[in-house]
């Protein structure tokens, strides 16, 4: 699978040493915890149209956008056919991620990072099969032309 898809799969090892970086660095060099994220949030609050956007549900919404590529690139590596092993190692993945925080200063393993985290690549797994949709039947018509054609 790997050796089939070279520059699938560096992408997909970039895209995951991104997600380590920011998942489990330690919360007081963390990335994540911005003066910047609080003001921004303060700013866009001062909208009547995006006062629900406190930080606990824009940090949720950031871990659901976070693993929609995830989502994305295991589909594309394992294929449309096997959705569900791209929905398994992602959900694995967001396991060990959850396990390795409690060992982490600062960072609190949480279940609705879990959730998020899921949610997120599930978005990314649906999203790759619509965009595959339209190969995946034209290869399906192909195989059965070729199959019902005399030898």
């Amino acid at each position: 699978m790997l050796h089939r898809h070279p520059l699938l799969s560096l992408s997909t090892l970039a895209y995951l040493g991104f997600v380590a970086w920011l998942t489990l660095t330690p919360a007081s060099s963390a990335p994540t915890s911005s003066d910047l994220v609080l003001r921004v949030l303060a700013r866009l609050q001062r909208y009547d149209e995006l006062t629900w956007l406190t930080y606990d549900r824009a940090e949720f919404l950031a871990n659901v956008a976070l693993f929609v590529p995830v989502g994305l690139f295991l589909l594309l590596l394992v294929g449309t056919r096997f959705w569900w092993v791209a929905a398994g190692l992602a959900f694995a993945m967001t396991s060990a991620i959850e396990t390795a925080q409690r060992s982490i200063p600062g960072r609190v393993p949480d279940e609705r990072d879990l959730l998020a985290n899921t949610a997120g690549a599930l978005v990314g797994i649906v999203v790759g099969v619509v965009l595959t949709l339209p190969a995946t039947l034209r290869r399906g018509r192909a195989r059965r032309t070729r199959s019902h054609q005399p030898a």
